[in-house]
């Protein structure tokens, strides 16, 4: 990762917070309540529709977040100009810290409904405070994560180019990649993405490169003159036929690829696929972009295509950019002072909205061939069985950010957490959780 963060990430995150979490630490602050120790859990009711699970994605984000949750003074002087919070609670923000503990999934872990995907333990008022950034952070990133793995899956081992940038707010697009190469993408088109983390990125040319020039021969010989014959050749910008028969004049059998990007997918990947090896380019790869989602993706199983690139429907979620997770009061202290006993709260409601209360620990409980069968939710002592199963790994003790990996660790666990689950979890059908919630 590089040290040098801007101008794709941001110097403070403290005020990526909503109004009333700085005016409920305020009035905390005037009742005497705002050091009692809490527990707050996020977790999500339910999946979006038709999903078998959830992937957790973005916790190395919520943890950079976390250290740059700083009201340094330009953040203070906008807080008093506008009169969100009084003079005591500006003080108290000045100084302010996270000091707690924070324990949860590991990145690239699949969830299910009420999976407490992150546990944030502190004071009230240190607590609340990071409630819309986490929120923020592991929607949107989950979200991605979850359509990645599913275009994982219908890819089928073919690799997967990220290209969305273009289809998303700039930043988001830096997160979108991060992602989805945690699901399962192999490298992306975006230099912001591959500056901040690492990811391999790729690309060649667009139509306007060919448009260009005189001739599409013009074109390519340009290209490849430039690149080498290793390069991925554009070929549908006029006619496809007479553009692959082009590519191999000028690059010859050693061509690296063409890219298709309009037309019946299917037919055309065949029908170049056949034109390659007539002409001796039998190791030409063909790589196929255009609307592509996980649908198109496996319609595309059985056609010669190498390599898919996918933007608009990864970046936004496959149809579903946000998973609904929610932050909510599980336990506080039942009075103040650092030893008095946590009392489980949760909030009644209509609409399905309830939630259920008390610290929380998770495990996955396996059949007999080790395939999962069950998320176990509880709240007391771990069932001896269970042991080992744990799913919560510690992230910041004591405000130090401990939980930190390398994002080649959360894509080699996601793969092995999808591929412990049933068989009918990669199904692209709509269906129900592939596995049940059960609490203890």
């Amino acid at each position: 990762m590089s040290e040098l963060k801007l101008p794709v990430t941001v110097p403070s995150t403290a005020l990526f917070t909503d109004h009333y979490e700085l005016t409920m630490v305020q009035a905390a602050l005037h009742a005497g309540t705002a050091e009692r120790r809490s527990v707050f859990e996020t977790f999500t009711r339910r999946l979006p529709e038709g999903r078998r699970y959830g992937v957790v994605a973005g916790t190395g984000r919520v943890l950079d977040a976390l250290e740059s949750f700083r009201f340094e003074p330009e953040v203070l002087a906008f807080l008093r100009a506008h009169d969100v919070v009084d003079a005591p609670t500006l003080d108290w923000l000045a100084d302010f810290r996270f000091t707690g503990d924070i324990w949860g999934y590991p990145e690239g872990e699949v969830y299910f409904p009420g999976s407490p995907v992150l546990r944030v333990e502190g004071t009230f008022a240190e607590c609340v405070l990071l409630e819309t950034v986490v929120l923020s952070i592991l929607n949107h990133d989950s979200a991605i994560a979850a359509a990645a793995s599913r275009m994982a899956v219908a890819a089928g081992g073919r690799p997967l180019i990220e290209m969305g940038a273009r289809r998303t707010h700039e930043l988001a697009a830096v997160a979108a990649s991060r992602a989805a190469y945690v699901g399962g993408f192999t490298s992306t088109s975006d230099l912001a993405a591959g500056f901040r983390y690492a990811i391999p990125t790729v690309g060649t040319a667009a139509h306007a490169f060919t448009l260009l020039h005189d001739s599409e021969r013009d074109a390519f010989t340009a290209q490849v003159e430039s690149m080498g014959t290793g390069t991925t050749l554009l070929v549908d910008t006029y006619d496809v036929a007479a553009a692959v028969r082009t590519a191999v004049a000028v690059a010859g059998p050693e061509l690296g690829a063409v890219r298709i990007d309009s037309g019946d997918l299917l037919l055309v990947a065949h029908r170049v696929r056949q034109q390659l090896d007539e002409l001796g380019a039998d190791r030409t790869r063909i790589i196929v972009t255009s609307d592509l989602d996980e649908y198109a993706i496996a319609s595309l199983a059985a056609a010669p295509v190498d390599a898919y690139g996918v933007g608009t429907r990864l970046v936004t979620g496959s149809g579903h950019p946000t998973c609904s997770m929610v932050y909510k009061l599980v336990a506080r202290a039942a009075a103040g002072g650092p030893d008095a006993p946590l009392v489980p709260v949760a909030k009644k409601a209509q609409g399905g909205k309830t939630s259920v209360g008390g610290r929380k620990w998770a495990a996955r409980r396996l059949d007999a061939d080790g395939v999962a069968e069950a998320e176990v939710v509880g709240t007391g002592a771990v069932p001896a069985e269970l042991a080992g199963r744990e799913l919560l790994v510690p992230l910041v003790r004591g405000g130090e950010v401990v939980g930190r990996e390398p994002m080649d660790d959360a894509r080699a666990r996601h793969v092995e957490a999808r591929d412990g689950l049933p068989l009918s979890a990669t199904q692209l059908s709509r269906g129900e959780p592939v596995l049940p919630t059960e609490y203890v």
